[in-house]
């Protein structure tokens, strides 16, 4: 009798068969031949979903889930006073949004107004109705779900030099900080966007409460190094750089370090916005008086023709080229940057922020989008997971589904100065992220780009500028055939300012 070894790959035991006069052992070896039956699809996503909102550094996710007020609010108040937003049923809306994206990014992905529809909206003169505003967000949701769905967005990704991102993202975060200081600094009326007369030093939204919020979150938060994230998700990480002590700790850099974990297990965005609502209730005590309990009645919005031509043209054209340099191309770069182990591809934001207008815009929720800003200040302050932008979805569900379009009034007694201590923040991360631009050539055309973008208020003025002078000057340096070379590689690897 002859003994055949055999491996079985389903088996966990050997086990014996016999065929004919033969006696084979069949062995298993896991290690090289896998299991014929691999682990069900659903538990990848469930592992992954857990994976996407676990929270990574505790009390630093809630804070950073904060940053991106400070562009939120304002927008908010103003659509609600001037174009009568439904605010309750745009909390419930962007709250869902927030939770979603949360679950299937994996990072602190905003969820903020379409600035250029809204500005649209309460400019001066022949205000946007309500139908007008959603079929203006319509609009742009179908064009970016149309480019996203097709591969289109992942191509204009590819092909738009670094210097030109950097461009865009540097004017944006300027154009949010020289908004914050207007905010700080002078009286506000947001149902009109306007700014009014200086702002007085004392009161209870007064300049010294807002400097003394500005001072606290920079001696909590410091300029926005990774030592803060090493600290909070390592207790036994290594002293930051700032802090020069040898590898065994000295007790002057154990006090420091300690002293550290101090400071940033302290929620600087959490605690200002719990200030600015106990002196917004504080400077109308009867507010509270006069609030209803439950949710805005949902309502379907009907669009006329006019509304669909008004929309598209005042309020969409303007705003489609910033969707796609500022919510889709701008933030999908920040994204690689900050979360470089998360993938964020741009056909994947541009197919989200088409879903959620085409769903919400039909029942009156705010047009939203993805924006560079937002994530740059939710990442400021701490956020570094879905679960961040997930626990602020919870916040604004259980907000609009309570209080509904009632929280307005204590909204509009928030301190303005507050908000603008927020943005402020954000615009400055986003501007940091050009930090990166080391020749005098990528410089020169970022900057460039930044100085057109800021003087015609029009980012794809700016855009449209750059990318000329960035051709123009490869064209110097390289030549005309090389240029039409690394034109063609574009389209199978790469961005251009790698190829070149």
């Amino acid at each position: 009798m002859s003994l055949e070894i055999q491996q079985n790959p389903l088996g966990s035991d050997a086990n014996f068969q016999e065929s004919g006069g033969n006696k084979q052992i069949l062995v298993q070896n896991d290690s090289e031949h896998p299991s014929e039956f691999p682990e069900p699809s659903y538990r990848k996503f469930w592992e992954r979903f857990k994976s996407n909102l676990r929270f990574r550094a505790r009390w630093a996710e809630v804070n950073g889930s904060l940053g991106d007020l400070g562009t939120f609010i304002p927008i908010v108040i103003a659509l609600t006073l001037v174009n009568g937003l439904d605010l309750g049923t745009t909390l419930i809306f962007t709250g869902v949004y927030n939770i979603i994206t949360g679950l299937f990014f994996g990072v602190p992905m905003p969820v903020q107004p379409m600035k250029s529809i809204a500005a649209v909206a309460i400019s001066e003169g022949k205000h946007l109705t309500i139908p007008q505003i959603m079929a203006a967000g319509i609009c742009t949701a179908g064009t970016l779900l149309g480019l996203g769905v097709t591969g289109l967005m992942g191509l204009i990704y590819r092909i738009i030099p670094l210097p030109v991102i950097r461009g865009v993202q540097l004017s944006q975060g300027l154009s949010f900080a020289f908004t914050a200081v207007k905010y700080i600094r002078n009286n506000q009326d947001l149902a009109k966007n306007k700014s009014g007369n200086a702002r007085p030093w004392l009161g209870l939204d007064g300049l010294l409460l807002a400097l003394i919020c500005l001072c606290f979150i920079v001696l909590v938060n410091g300029s926005g190094d990774d030592s803060r994230q090493r600290i909070e998700e390592n207790p036994n990480a290594s002293i930051p750089s700032s802090v020069a002590a040898p590898r065994k700790y000295t007790p002057d850099a154990r006090k420091s370090l300690w002293n550290l974990r101090i400071l940033y297990a302290l929620p600087s965005a959490l605690f200002v916005l719990f200030l600015g609502i106990l002196f917004a209730i504080l400077r109308k005590p009867s507010v509270l008086r006069h609030l209803k309990l439950g949710p805005s009645k949902p309502q379907l919005i009907r669009i006329s023709r006019h509304d669909w031509k008004t929309g598209f043209v005042r309020a969409a054209i303007p705003q489609i080229p910033l969707s796609i340099l500022n919510s889709v191309i701008a933030v999908c770069k920040l994204s690689s940057d900050l979360f470089p182990d998360k993938e964020v591809t741009a056909t994947s934001v541009s197919v989200s922020v088409g879903i959620m207008n085409l769903v919400g815009c039909w029942f009156g929720a705010m047009p939203v989008c993805h924006g560079a800003g937002g994530l740059a200040g939710q990442y400021k302050f701490g956020a570094r997971s879905g679960a961040s932008v997930a626990f602020l979805g919870t916040g604004k569900l259980v907000l609009g589904l309570i209080l509904g379009s009632q929280l307005v009034k204590i909204l509009t007694e928030f301190p303005i100065g507050l908000l603008g201590v927020l943005l402020l923040f954000s615009g400055i991360e986003l501007a940091m992220a050009c930090r990166d631009m080391n020749s005098k050539l990528d410089s020169f055309v970022m900057l460039m780009c930044t100085a057109v973008s800021l003087t015609g208020s029009s980012a794809a003025l700016g855009f449209g500028f750059g990318i000329v002078l960035y051709v123009i000057l490869r064209f110097r340096k390289k030549g005309f055939s090389d240029c039409i070379n690394i034109f063609r590689a574009l389209f199978n690897r790469g961005k251009l300012s790698d190829e070149i």
